[in-house]
């Protein structure tokens, strides 16, 4: 009997090799003793497996270079191990459930993934119960509907196979929706909502470019929809996009997480097809094979990365499009410095900080009344390690719209405490300044100093002036160079720690820097890639902390 390629694939991948990235050789590990029958809850269903080879034996290749070749002969290894786990991999004391009830696909671009998820939904149509529904959802309409044009042109290809021009045709292709006949399924391709895909009783469903999603709304409202469902289904399929903080890359840390064996979690199945050296990327050429395992056995898919990749190291304008979309590596464009990378901040995150019995310096970006604000609490040890805890103020009244506009799910972090809602369009500048009064009876510190930018905080701070001592800071370069200068440092050096606030860590992503024409650098607002607020108070923070304790100087203390 001829071995599967998938399994054959899998067998590679567990063994290891310099072109196989590192979670896939680990998810290969977790499913191989499965595949060869040696796990004692779970195997591969041969049966079904037979039926899939059988199927996909018949239908042919609808365009590319394999036109009219059977689709089977065309699959690569990995395209069919992710078939193997998602449909054929099931439970020892319940055949009929499936082990795998999220699938986790992370590939670059131009892999065969839209056509994989196009197979994928037409095996589902034959082997899902009756009455099934099949959902697809994308950022938007257009991407949406390229799996559904994907679908069609492999049923309109067999046509014969699915007797597409007799009466008793399998499928009905219509403009919003995919029937199939024979057990009354349906496929229907869904535009992206904020608040609409609520309701739905999707057997499977796939999400793809999630890390395009400005949350994680619309694959959470698709699981609520599934609790009754037995063999439920759901794909998650995305290349890397340029922040960070996105729902993919969330779903990619829990499975990494579950890979390493730090969570436990039998229910998701990743293939993870990222760079384990991506600082690398202008000379390895691993870089490239880890993000497209079809560039390993379609050579003219290598040379053009290649080509593609000597573009991206001449020119920056090519530098992101390359490394996020045919890379999987993070990275954010061009025309001014990044401040820090984020994958250095988040090694400084600490999960509590305590400042009791402490003198912390306060630093304060209270920016425009509809703008966000920040308050940042900063303290230092005797070894001059920096220690901080900040929170972010939005008006109450725009949540939704600065979620949508600014792709922040901002509910989740005033779940989290760091951020507070207060008035309605605009921030309400009295919570910010009781915020502040409450800070030494809150965290049990004394306050040494207020640090604040005199363009939008001369109100407050002469409120905060009859209690505390309070410093303006000139925002200026020549002023904000050494304590920007001085936190770059002391996270580059592994010298600073803030308590958990992934809003913080995104200030931190969208933050840039310009230099001045004495080479001062400092953080450009306007010039940064979204908000900045926190980072901006934290640095006035670290002003004030500089100048009294690290340079162990006095500083001139001007009150509003």
């Amino acid at each position: 009997m001829t071995i599967n390629p998938g399994i054959t694939y899998c067998e590679k991948a567990a063994k290891g090799g310099v072109t196989t990235p590192k979670y896939v050789k680990k998810q290969a590990k977790k499913l191989l003793p499965i595949l060869q029958g040696k796990d004692r809850d779970f195997f591969l269903d041969e049966k079904k497996l037979r039926k899939i080879e059988d199927l996909l034996m018949i239908l042919r290749m609808p365009k590319g270079l394999s036109v009219g070749k059977p689709i089977g002969e065309c699959l690569a290894g990995f395209q069919w191990l992710l078939i193997i786990a998602a449909l054929c991999v099931v439970r020892r004391d319940n055949p009929k459930k499936r082990k795998y009830t999220n699938v986790l696909l992370e590939i670059a671009r131009k892999n065969g993934k839209t056509f994989i998820v196009a197979v994928l939904f037409i095996l589902l149509f034959f082997y899902e119960p009756k009455f099934s529904r099949f959902f697809s959802v994308a950022p938007d309409g257009t991407l949406s509907r390229e799996i559904k044009q994907a679908i069609e042109e492999i049923i309109r290809f067999n046509a014969d196979v699915f007797e597409m021009n007799q009466s008793s045709a399998f499928f009905k292709i219509k403009r919003d929706e995919i029937l199939f006949y024979l057990k009354k399924s349906s496929y229907v391709p869904l535009n992206y909502s904020n608040s609409r895909l609520d309701g739905r009783l999707p057997n499977v469903f796939l999400c793809d470019e999630v890390g395009g999603l400005p949350n994680s709304y619309a694959f959470e409202a698709m699981r609520s929809g599934q609790l009754t469902i037995l063999n439920k289904l759901g794909f998650l399929i995305s290349t890397k996009y340029p922040t960070s903080d996105n729902p993919f890359e969330n779903e990619v840390e829990l499975a990494k997480k579950m890979l390493d064996g730090k969570y436990k979690d039998d229910e998701t199945f990743a293939l993870l097809y990222e760079p384990d050296n991506p600082k690398k990327w202008q000379s390895d050429k691993n870089v490239i094979y880890h993000a497209n395992p079809l560039a390993l056995i379609v050579p003219e898919i290598f040379e053009e990365l290649l080509k593609k990749r000597a573009r991206a190291i001449e020119s920056p304008a090519a530098r992101e499009n390359f490394l996020c979309k045919h890379c999987n590596i993070i990275y954010q464009g061009i025309g001014t410095e990044s401040y820090i990378p984020v994958d250095v901040v988040k090694k400084c995150r600490a999960q509590k900080i305590s400042f009791e019995g402490l003198s912390v310096y306060v630093g304060v970006d209270l920016a425009m009344t509809n703008d966000n604000c920040s308050v940042s609490i900063v303290a230092c040890d005797e070894e001059n390690r920096i220690y901080a805890d900040v929170y972010t103020f939005i008006p109450a009244g725009r949540i939704e719209e600065k979620s949508k506009f600014e792709r922040i799910d901002y509910r989740q972090f005033i779940e989290s405490g760091k951020c507070i809602a207060c008035g309605d369009m605009t921030v309400d500048y009295p919570v910010v300044e009781k915020f502040v009064f409450d800070i030494p009876k809150k965290f049990g510190c004394t306050i040494t100093a207020i640090g604040y930018d005199r363009y939008n905080a001369l109100s407050s701070a002469q409120k905060w002036d009859e209690r505390f001592t309070t410093v303006q800071i000139r925002q200026h370069s020549d002023t904000l160079h050494p304590p920007t200068k001085l936190l770059k440092e002391k996270i580059l050096n592994g010298e600073f720690f803030y308590e958990k606030n992934k809003l913080l860590e995104i200030n931190f992503e969208n933050a840039r820097c310009t230099y001045d024409t004495n080479m001062n650098l400092y953080v450009n607002k306007k010039r940064s890639n979204g908000k900045v607020d926190m980072v901006v108070s934290t640095i006035n923070g670290v002003y004030l902390l500089q100048q009294d304790i690290i340079f162990d100087t006095d500083f001139v203390v001007q009150t509003a």
